[in-house]
């Protein structure tokens, strides 16, 4: 009976044995594929491979300096953009005074304000002329149909003589720098006047009843 357990214990250590060598085979066995794979690049796809990441390197390497580029001349064109956008200023001051002048009745028809304003419009005209010389260009509003692009409706005016939408008066004037807006024109647009609108109603209600 002893021998009989000594002889299953003895037949359960070998199968264990067994067990490990099978799986350590395996394992050496898989090793050997791997490194077998490994051995099966060619230097031709080394070499393409390589390739590849040095097209990819150089590839990146364009794109940056193609936004650095940008950013550059982003840079030299409107980099004077604030500077722009507070100078034109000026140019409202200007009016301003000139209003301020030709409102006030002591100075009305006297010729010390006509003299004034001649060089009020003899500095305005310079500066508008370096503004242009430096793509500072005053936006052509008057008489155009409004461009919201462009212009910034800020009251309407009745007028029957002028297509609807038409500018028919510039509140303060607006400026571009080179194809970009430095501010919209602050303008007045024509509309029809009530009596138009309200036979416009009426004639649309006389449809709709038929």
């Amino acid at each position: 009976m002893e021998k009989e357990e000594n002889q299953n214990k003895k037949d359960q250590n070998q199968e264990f044995d067994n067990g490990n060598e099978k799986d350590l085979k395996n394992s050496d066995n898989k090793q050997e594929a791997d490194a077998t794979e490994k051995k099966e690049i060619t230097p031709e796809q080394k070499i393409l491979e390589l390739e590849d990441k040095l097209a990819r390197t150089f590839a990146e390497m364009e794109n940056q300096r193609r936004r650095y580029d940008k950013e550059k001349e982003d840079a030299y064109e409107y980099g004077g953009f604030v500077f722009a956008k507070e100078a034109i200023t000026l140019i409202d001051n200007l009016e301003r005074s000139k209003q301020t002048l030709e409102n006030d009745e002591s100075l009305k028809s006297s010729d010390a304000l006509k003299k004034t304003l001649e060089h009020f419009e003899i500095i305005q005209k310079d500066l508008i002329t370096i503004f242009s010389k430096n793509n500072i260009k005053p936006i052509d509003s008057l008489g155009k149909k409004l461009d919201p692009n462009l212009h910034q409706a800020m009251m309407e005016i009745e007028d029957d003589t002028k297509e609807p939408g038409t500018i028919i008066q510039e509140i303060q004037k607006g400026f571009t720098i080179k194809d970009r807006l430095l501010r919209p024109s602050l303008v007045g647009v024509s509309k029809k006047t009530s009596k138009e609108d309200e036979k416009d109603e009426k004639n649309k209600e006389n449809l709709d009843k038929k």
